[in-house]
């Protein structure tokens, strides 16, 4: 369902009326306060059970889960992660297994959180219960990622497309940073109301900060290397009108409950349509006209080349698992994450996680519940390195594609709305927006073809004789 559709009701009306407690995982703690404070507003039991609940409230909390007194848990998948907690879940009866911002949970979406992996395991675990995927951005492919992950056999799907005509889009070409960056102060200028600026990167967050603090601009900057106190204070303000706009990485925006952002503008571009559809999809949930304005610089894409260069692990953290797992008697007894972890080299979490997961989608470890993992045979060979190397060249290249085509998007001349429902699949009968750069000033014209001077001489001549 596209952004502000109320995906949230489509679990939050009928867990009212079902006997057990509904489960909600989502990577958003900010989202989950406001929809636990909403609910319990209203009179519904709601816990949330995060990094961010301090640990009085969070004894608290899981007493009551206990208990069978809570309607909505609200949950991280890294606390799905901890077995103590899946213990307490398979005590109680459990209704609803929700998994929101769905695509996170596919390595062949644009923003893959690997803590999401490990949620098939745990639907068993709690008795496979029904369970409810939700996304505003999914391919074909991405959806049937989901459906695996998550163990889902013939999932009925629902697609309400991604079509907003409230929200047009927009192209601008810039040469330089400087002109990129005066586009962005014109267009904040002129443009009443407030929205948000991503940036790719932390630099440029607070570059762009900087530079339109200095213009006069009220402004603020919001990215994962902000202290938890800085960010929630950017939150407050620019939920309150107090900015003009929040000059974010991708960090900021998911589930946010502001209906009334009248512009979102890309600095830099993203790596993928899924994701700048995403993101500029956060205008405009009123309903009301909202800018969606992409500034271009062919340059940008070495920004998502680098992150591509990082983002799978080597042959070298695949022994390294293997070596952890087999140090662990993993090819006798299923062994912890944590355990994994310690014994891993000092593998980041995450990175561990999808090295896992390739092992698992090859062949060479097998999940069990509790996100445990037991070798599949003792030795890892040439042939199944060989394995995890393909399966990883094949990422790469989808990820190559995806920014490939993101580019193309920057570059056409047709219909913005008609690329992006063409690449969701949903462009069947559809020509033109009417309101897009593209549809309000075809390329075409705008071009003044080249004058023929010979041409024009001979014509000339022929007009006197």
């Amino acid at each position: 369902m596209p952004t502000g559709a109320g995906k949230s009701l489509c679990y939050q009306l009928p867990a009212l009326h079902l006997p057990g407690t509904t489960v909600v995982v989502s990577p958003l703690i900010a989202l989950m306060k406001d929809q636990t404070d909403k609910l319990t507003a209203l009179g519904v039991r709601a816990r949330q059970v995060n990094s961010a609940v301090d640990a009085a409230e969070l004894r608290d909390s899981l007493r009551a889960i206990a208990a069978g007194e809570v309607e909505f848990v609200f949950a991280t998948p890294e606390r799905l992660e901890d077995p103590a907690f899946v213990e307490i879940l398979k005590s109680i009866k459990v209704d609803l297994f929700v998994v929101d911002e769905a695509h996170c949970l596919s390595e062949w979406g644009h923003d893959f959180r690997p803590a999401f992996l490990g949620l098939g395991a745990v639907v068993k675990a709690v008795g496979a219960p029904p369970v409810l995927a939700l996304t505003a951005t999914a391919t074909e492919q991405v959806l049937d990622d989901v459906s695996r992950q998550l163990g889902l056999r013939n999932p009925r799907r629902f697609n309400l497309g991604i079509y907003r005509a409230n929200l047009h889009y927009e192209v601008r070409h810039t040469a330089k940073e400087l002109a990129k960056q005066q586009h962005l102060v014109r267009i904040l200028r002129g443009t009443e109301g407030t929205g948000i600026v991503y940036c790719a990167t932390v630099k440029n967050c607070d570059l762009v900060t900087r530079i339109l603090e200095a213009e006069g601009l009220a402004v603020g900057a919001y990215h994962g290397r902000l202290a938890a106190a800085r960010r929630r204070e950017m939150q407050d303000r620019f939920m309150a009108g107090d900015l003009k706009a929040i000059v974010a990485t991708n960090a900021f925006g998911m589930g946010i409950d502001k209906a009334e952002i009248r512009f979102v503008i890309h600095y830099d571009m993203p790596g993928s349509l899924e994701a700048y559809s995403q993101e500029s999809g956060r205008a405009g949930r009123d309903g009301a006209p909202a800018a969606c304005v992409l500034l271009y610089r062919i340059e940008d894409r070495r920004t998502h080349q680098f992150f591509m260069g990082g983002k799978y692990p080597g042959a070298d953290a695949i022994v390294a698992v293997r070596d952890a797992l087999k140090e662990l008697g993993g090819d006798r007894a299923a062994v912890t994450m944590a355990d994994l972890q310690a014994h891993a080299g000092g593998t980041a979490k995450s990175r561990l996680r999808s090295v896992l997961t390739v092992m698992k989608d090859v062949g060479l470890v097998r999940e069990l519940r509790g996100s445990r993992f037991r070798l599949q045979d003792g030795e890892m060979t040439a042939a199944s390195l060989e394995d995890v190397a393909r399966e990883y060249a094949a990422r790469k290249e989808a990820d190559r594609n995806k920014l490939e085509k993101m580019s193309a998007y920057a570059q056409s001349g047709l219909c913005r709305w008609k690329l992006l429902l063409d690449y969701f699949s949903e462009g069947d009968g559809f020509d033109r927006c009417g309101e897009c750069d593209n549809c309000r000033r075809p390329p075409e014209a705008q071009f003044t073809p080249p004058v023929d001077e010979e041409a024009r001489r001979i014509a000339a001549i022929r007009s006197i004789a």
